[in-house]
């Protein structure tokens, strides 16, 4: 975002009850530009994740470092496998969950979509499967809706359509496939008018739902 009070008043507008913060990107040294001081925790819940993460041994090192800092006990789980693209590498985010799980952490795996491998994650104790719409911040909306919706049918815990989604059409389409939520950010954030496409994320959601 252009600033923090821009994201603040998107975020209001969002309706999102969720706000997932970068913990190796937040500057814990200075309040002023600690993303976590602008989120207001009594209106938004906190989801730590792992983004910059390379390795499986990255990601869990940074979700144990969110649980040091008092953040809730739970984790979207990212493991990016190429940094040009920033598509996940699925064998070693399965490698994280198991871990993760095993600690006890409420694991939010994000993974390309991949039918097998979001079966597979599900499978190793993911509280939900987070499959990508398109490459992050890509903005190009959901490519395979194939396979997002035969992951649905597959699925026993919460889908939510993470990347990719940066217009409010493709908000709608993921929830008319049946998806439990959205996960987005660049295309709000980067809008010409933030607080204006937040609020349209917000109707879209409601209406595909």
């Amino acid at each position: 975002y252009a600033s923090f009070d821009i994201m603040k008043t998107a975020l209001e507008a969002s309706g999102a009850e969720v706000v997932t913060v970068a913990i190796r990107r937040v500057n814990f040294n200075d309040d002023k530009e600690n993303l976590l001081k602008h989120i207001d925790a009594k209106k938004f819940t906190i989801l730590p994740n792992t983004a910059g993460c390379f390795t499986a041994e990255e990601a869990i090192r940074t979700a144990r470092l969110a649980r040091e800092l008092r953040l809730p006990d739970w984790v979207k789980l990212e493991v990016i496998g190429d940094k040009k693209t920033l598509m996940p590498d699925n064998e070693e985010t399965l490698k994280a969950a198991k871990v993760l799980v095993k600690e006890g952490f409420t694991v939010l795996a994000y993974t390309n979509d991949d039918i097998v491998y979001a079966k597979k994650l599900e499978e190793a104790g993911a509280a939900s499967v987070m499959p990508l719409g398109a490459p992050i911040g890509s903005g190009q909306g959901i490519l395979n809706p194939n396979n997002i919706k035969i992951i649905l049918e597959n699925a026993k815990v919460p889908i939510i359509v993470d990347a990719g989604v940066g217009t409010a059409s493709d908000a709608t389409i993921a929830m008319e496939l049946g998806a439990d939520g959205v996960l987005l950010n660049t295309g709000v954030a980067l809008a010409k008018d933030p607080v204006r496409m937040a609020r349209a994320m917000k109707l879209a959601v409601e209406s595909g739902r």
